[in-house]
């Protein structure tokens, strides 16, 4: 051996070059082809399960309720330990028990699991847990608790929702959680769906930015979830879960593919080419096909088309819902044949080990190939030896100091304050004047719940005002910017009850403005079911009572949804709205109702006027109006799409292309003059609009193609520029294939218009 070869070799011995070696890709799938080689068929099968962490819980009666009850609050029991983790091998562990715990409280309960998993198998495997961190790492106490999905929506700021993602990744890590089943990419175009919260809202342009800020914030540059501050992200649900027709969870979906191709597939398609590690797929059906069975749309289009090699995860219990709730295989076991055959990897069991037994005996019998098995197993331990599990299958807290720290907590109150939307201002009542005498009611004022939504600090987020104490409600944000002095409570009602609306009526007549603070309680999934889109009688009631005073009614609502308001809305003077703005919110709302911000959200999905009136902005010509029949019956929302005030005002002029005239392959530049007009310094969001005027299938009237949140101080004028590419023209077409179609574009941005040409 020569010297430099001997130096080579020795170099490689060095512990930081092994390392670098076997973090490689190279290195990395040398290490999983080796332990796949020294794995059984059980363990290779325990690789692809996945179980809800109440199976290894303690419990009075073995055979009581999901979460309960439970012989001690959150014990995990020995026995099913060395079942599920030691015997069947169980790869994956996830959910929360029916509360959160602190970070400490995580390390000791998930040190417990992964000891079983490496000293206690025959192969020290870890595992993998995961858990929704839908709005920060929302299952820890103390934790920072960012808005909910749709309110980081109204931002309309990519790089503050990569930030929140940042620190969402970082405080994920120092619990020990690797993984989160989110973001939800899903075009939240449905508002009775009870998951709207937990979308990017209805428009796929800005979906797909929000969704890409996102996984890019959680996995960190170049998808690095090794590094300690960054996670593993599991992009969901693939795909048309969230415009059902009916508007429930979980229920079909009926599009033509152009259509799901255009507006449905865009996000997953940007953040799978960007790197993302795992789909979780749609519970629903599509077309009548549940996706957990369709291989068209996993194999042919997710792994042949869009090229993803990574993990492909099934939801709560859905390849079992196969047979029993889609009814499509007679079976378990053959809805497991069908759900592999499919191309699933990674199975949420949920709770016992029917899915491993039924799958060893499958291929024991032929059915499926081990070889089948062996795919997915190797996708799964390669994201293990990515993220670091095999080195560092469990973190020291203290290697997080700026867990839950102030300024972690400013971000969050940063993004609660621009997710406010000021829907209405009459007679500029808004800012208050903090010499008014002020009544505070109804039964969003005064509790976290109201704020936070589902998934926080358990998955119905009922434990809010517990865990969250510290913070401040609406009220009690409100108390502290005018004083108790001027101040006076009283809750009226109930989210669905009333309590005393007389007594609320009484206090209005002591004071100059009411506060009325409606909305929805927290809910999550299912349990969020509604069958009226309109807020509940008991809040109706509330609110023309409170009208009926003769005093000035500022209306705030905290909701996961748009709930309709046009009973009376005409009847408030003025409407504030955030969609679930975290802890924070009780403060931001207040920074805002007395002026120390100016709100700048706008609304990242159409506010609807009446329930049977559900059209989105995007909708086609023909949604509009009657013509012949002189009916005017289309758009008209009581609140656009990407509407929204502010205490300044902006005036936009001098709209102009740098051409008028393009070709496929060229761009346009789009500039306008933006101008605060008003004595108020402020943000606002240019927002450009492109209308294709004809086109072989029918266009949408107007399509969102691009948008830039700017700062101005008072009298200041910026020029804002836009590069609109030709493919950003372009639309599926009945061939299900991306065309462009040479003719007439009109260009819109606030009030001003403008036309220009494309040909071939």
């Amino acid at each position: 051996m020569t010297k430099w070869a001997l130096f080579l070799f020795m170099l490689m011995l060095l512990p930081g070059c092994r390392q670098g070696e076997q973090t490689g890709s190279r290195g990395i799938d040398r290490e999983v082809d080796l332990l796949l080689g020294k794995m059984t068929l059980r363990e290779k099968i325990g690789q692809m399960s996945q179980i809800d962490v109440a199976a290894l819980m303690k419990r009075v009666d073995p055979h009581g309720g999901f979460y309960g009850p439970f012989l001690e609050p959150n014990v995990l029991d020995k026995d099913s330990l060395q079942k599920y983790i030691v015997e069947y091998g169980i790869s994956c562990v996830f959910n929360i028990g029916p509360h959160g715990y602190s970070i400490r409280e995580w390390h000791g309960y998930i040190k417990e699991i992964q000891d079983y998993a490496l000293h206690r198998t025959r192969l020290g495997i870890p595992v993998l847990y995961g858990v929704d961190a839908m709005h920060g790492a929302s299952l820890t106490v103390g934790a920072t608790l960012f808005p909910q999905q749709l309110a980081m929506a109204s931002t309309w700021n990519p790089d503050l929702v990569k930030q929140a993602a940042e620190i969402t990744a970082y405080e994920m890590r120092a619990s020990n959680l690797p993984l989160t089943f989110g973001p939800s990419l899903d075009l939240g175009k449905h508002p009775v769906w009870s998951r709207l919260n937990e979308s990017f809202g209805e428009d796929v342009l800005l979906t797909t930015i929000l969704s890409k800020s996102t996984t890019e914030g959680m996995e960190g540059p170049g998808n690095s979830v090794d590094d300690k501050t960054r996670i593993a992200t599991s992009i969901k649900h693939y795909i048309a879960y969230s415009f059902p027709l009916t508007g429930k969870d979980r229920t079909p979906a009926w599009f033509p593919e152009h259509y799901v191709r255009e507006y449905f597939l865009p996000p997953f398609t940007e953040c799978i080419r960007s790197g993302v590690h795992i789909v979780l797929l749609n519970s629903g059906e599509l077309n009548g096909v549940p996706l957990h069975a369709d291989k068209y749309w996993l194999k042919n289009v997710l792994r042949d088309e869009i090229g993803f090699d990574g993990i492909i995860m099934s939801d709560w219990y859905d390849i079992e819902k196969l047979n029993f709730f889609h009814h499509v295989a007679p079976t378990y076991k053959e809805a497991i044949i069908k759900a592999l055959d499919a191309g699933i990897d990674m199975v949420m069991v949920p709770l016992d080990n029917r899915f491993m037994d039924l799958l060893t005996e499958i291929v024991n019998e032929g059915s499926i190939a081990e070889s089948r098995i062996d795919e997915s197993v190797r996708r799964i331990l390669k994201l293990k030896y990515k993220l670091g599990l095999f080195e560092h299958p469990y973190r020291n807290p203290d290697e997080y100091p700026d867990f839950g720290s102030a300024g972690f907590r400013h971000v969050a109150s940063q993004c609660a304050l621009e997710s406010v939307v000021l829907l209405k201002n009459a007679d500029n009542i808004l800012p208050l004047d903090r010499n008014l005498k002020v009544l505070v009611t109804g039964p969003a004022a005064n509790t976290m719940s109201a704020l936070n939504g589902g998934w926080t600090y358990s998955w119905q987020g009922h434990a809010a005002d517990t865990y969250a104490s510290e913070k401040n409600t609406i009220l009690e944000a409100v108390r502290n910017e005018l004083g108790a002095d001027k101040l006076i409570y009283e809750p009226g009602s109930g989210f669905d009850s009333v309590i005393d609306i007389n007594k609320a009526v009484k206090a209005a007549g002591l004071v100059d403005c009411i506060i009325l603070c409606l909305g929805e309680p927290s809910y999550a999934e299912t349990p969020g079911y509604i069958e009226d889109l309109y807020l509940p009688d008991a809040q109706t009631d509330l609110a023309l009572a409170m009208a009926a005073t003769g005093k000035p009614v500022i209306l705030v609502l905290t909701e996961g949804r748009p709930r309709l308001i046009s009973r009376f809305e005409e009847q408030m003077e003025g409407v504030l709205l955030s969609f679930l703005p975290g802890n924070e919110g009780g403060d931001a709302l207040a920074c805002v109702i007395f002026g120390d911000y100016n709100p700048n959200g706008k609304l990242p999905v159409t506010y609807p006027r009446y329930p049977n009136d559900l059209i989105n902005y995007d909708h086609r010509y023909s949604e509009r109006a009657d013509h012949q029949f002189g009916n005017n019956h289309g758009y008209h929302p009581q609140y656009p799409f990407g509407y929204g005030l502010s205490y300044t005002s902006f005036g936009y002029a001098n709209l102009q292309l740098s051409k008028d005239t393009i070709g496929p392959g060229d761009s346009l530049v789009v500039a306008v003059d933006i101008k605060n007009t008003g004595k108020v310094n402020g943000y606002e969001v240019a927002q450009l609009y492109i209308r294709d005027v004809y086109a072989n299938l029918t266009p949408p009237f107007k399509r969102l193609r691009a948008f830039n949140k700017i700062f101005l101080f008072a009298g200041e004028q910026k020029t804002v520029r836009f590069i609109i590419q030709t493919e950003d023209l372009n639309y599926v077409g009945q061939d299900n294939q991306w065309t462009i179609e040479e003719g007439e574009f009109e260009v819109c941005i606030e009030n001003l218009t403008t036309n220009f040409y494309l040909q071939d």
